[in-house]
């Protein structure tokens, strides 16, 4: 077995398979005397972390449950003026992630729901745990909850997100269970962000 077998056998055993992907891509680089032993060393950390960032975004994004992959950059704001494409811009820097909700009403088609993911898109790149679902199985699981005496582990879970998406807000009139459950859930997400989509006007 040569040395090279060692390492790779060895960087398989630390689960380091970020620098074992990179590395017959590294080692060239480091015998042509492009990177000193310590440029090198510090390159194929630095490929390591990457995987590992880019495994749990991959994580977080599958947990966040999305409709669709959508961000900001793939939003054609010519083809849909409705929305308003200065305040969308000034959400993307995520100043509303301090426990702020953000609303984001009109008519359907606008792109309201691609927004709302995009903002959860943008909150995951930055660390955020999101979770993106309609409003009405929501209420739907939290009411099977009370039937199987799994309330409590339920909220929880929906506490538990960063930014939470309801999605489809107030499409019927709620009942009273549903409205308790909703106040419920939104009091338990005191100071953590709320991303509300819906067809009705605020007033409403």
């Amino acid at each position: 077995m040569t040395i090279m077998d060692t390492l790779r056998d060895s960087l398989k055993s630390l689960k380091l398979s970020g620098m074992l992907e990179t590395l017959d891509a590294r080692l060239p680089q480091a015998h042509g005397g492009e990177l000193g032993h310590l440029e090198f060393l510090q390159i194929i950390c630095q490929d390591e972390i990457t995987r590992r960032e880019t495994v749990v975004f991959q994580r977080r994004l599958h947990r966040a449950k999305f409709e669709q992959q959508a961000t900001l950059e793939e939003f054609d704001f010519s083809a849909s003026p409705k929305p308003p494409a200065v305040q969308i811009r000034d959400l993307a820097a995520l100043r509303w992630q301090a426990g702020e909700p953000v609303i984001l009403f009109g008519p359907v088609g606008v792109g309201k729901t691609h927004i709302a993911q995009a903002l959860d898109h943008l909150a995951i790149r930055q660390g955020a745990h999101a979770r993106f679902a309609k409003t009405s199985r929501i209420l739907a699981d939290l009411a099977g909850g009370h039937a199987d005496r799994t309330w409590d582990r339920r909220l929880r879970e929906l506490v538990r997100p960063d930014v939470l998406i309801l999605d489809d807000f107030a499409m019927r009139q709620l009942t009273a269970p549903q409205a308790d459950a909703l106040y419920e859930l939104v009091s338990e997400r005191q100071g953590r962000s709320l991303i509300i989509t819906s067809n009705r006007a605020p007033s409403d």
